[in-house]
């Protein structure tokens, strides 16, 4: 065994108080805006390019802030916008091909009109 003991006394001394003044917690919605915004410009831009005409751009830039807009108010933002981005992406691309079939019906019924 050992032999080198030592023995020690305890002391007691008047209890320490420490004043703590927490910092702010700083959310990361703060720190990573760029981070957001570059993801959803970087995702309307892949769709821009592949958009069918100029005239799909201004719904594609709609259907891109209601998505940042709604993954924002989401606790993990930067996870959820590219999922919210395409159900709007599918959603004005289904509004506009059926309003791309009603203006085309219009058009044929009024060719048809003036030919009578």
């Amino acid at each position: 065994m050992n032999q080198n003991k030592t023995k020690l006394s305890a002391e007691f001394r008047p209890e320490t108080r420490f004043e703590l003044h927490p910092a702010a917690g700083v959310s990361f919605r703060v720190l990573l805006p760029e981070l957001f915004e570059k993801l959803k410009n970087d995702l309307l831009a892949e769709k821009l390019f592949f958009a069918q005409t100029v005239a799909w751009h201004v719904p594609l830039r709609r259907a891109a802030n209601e998505a940042a807009a709604l993954a924002w108010s989401h606790p993990f933002p930067l996870l959820v916008l590219p999922e919210l981005f395409a159900e709007k992406v599918a959603e004005t691309t289904r509004r506009l091909a059926r309003q791309g079939k009603i203006s085309a019906k219009i058009q044929g019924s009024e060719d048809e009109t003036f030919a009578a």
